[in-house]
């Protein structure tokens, strides 16, 4: 059956005539029959054609031969890989199993170690409860128990309510000792002239004459406006109690001769 099959896969039954042609002229070379020219050439090209056929048939055959063995290494390299594979997975089974193993030993303990504790607690449970003892007591017990002070005497109330008032006194002290925190403010005041002809240095000291309880003058600068007139513009402390903003304007703006106005120009608190 294979035979055939080969025979049915050759294709020299397509080129028939040129073949019996052939093989007609190898026949008469060999009886000794001359040939011509042209049937010489002829046999000479289907002597080429053969053995290009057959270098054919070697490549291909190589190519084959090739191809199965790069085939062959690769299911080797493959074959090699699986194995690994399987070693690993192995290994990793084995593991899982030792763990399980000591999980469920350990599993077995404490329910070894649980179980008397439960038992314990069944047998206190089903204990019984005892009943409390009712005494009966006669009429002169009830009398010695009438005679008991469970408020305590008029004496100790006396006591407590001394050692309070001494307490809050002792606060009330220690509070009194304590300084009182004093509210102050940082204000800037602009004091303004007349003109530019007016003594500024004049002007800054009629400011500063003003003296009261609570007030304190600090620095200042003189800051101009334009067209040659300049402010002065003075710093104060001032304690809020003492001393007001209406109070301070008031005094500066007595000196008519060299100030104009006074203005707020910041108010912080200290």
């Amino acid at each position: 059956m294979s035979g055939l099959q080969g025979l049915a896969q050759e294709n020299i039954w397509f080129d028939k005539s040129r073949y019996d042609e052939a093989e007609r002229r190898f026949y008469e070379g060999v009886n000794g029959i001359p040939q011509t020219s042209q049937e010489r050439d002829a046999s000479a090209i289907l002597q080429d054609i053969a053995k290009a056929r057959q270098n054919i048939q070697q490549s291909l055959a190589g190519s084959q031969n090739a191809s199965k063995s790069e085939d062959q290494s690769e299911l080797v390299s493959r074959l090699k890989s699986l194995e690994l594979d399987n070693k690993n997975l192995h290994k990793v089974v084995d593991d899982l199993r030792s763990m399980l193993s000591k999980l469920e030993s350990r599993m077995a303990v404490l329910e070894k170690s649980q179980t008397p504790a439960a038992k314990t607690v069944t047998v206190t449970k089903a204990a019984p409860v005892q009943k409390p003892k009712v005494e009966e007591h006669n009429g002169a017990d009830d009398d010695d128990d009438d005679d008991i002070d469970l408020f305590g005497s008029d004496e100790e109330d006396e006591e407590a309510e001394r050692i309070k008032e001494e307490r809050v006194k002792e606060y009330a002290q220690r509070k009194a000792k304590k300084p009182a925190l004093i509210a102050k403010s940082s204000i800037l005041l602009d004091v303004k002239p007349w003109d530019d002809e007016t003594d500024m240095s004049k002007l800054e000291e009629c400011v500063r004459s003003v003296q009261m309880d609570g007030l304190l003058w600090g620095a200042s600068k003189l800051v101009p406006v334009g067209y040659g007139i300049k402010k002065l513009q003075i710093n104060c402390v001032v304690e809020d109690d003492k001393v007001g903003t209406d109070l301070l304007e008031e005094e500066i703006t007595k000196f008519e001769d060299y100030v104009q106005s006074v203005d707020i120009a910041a108010f912080n608190k200290i």
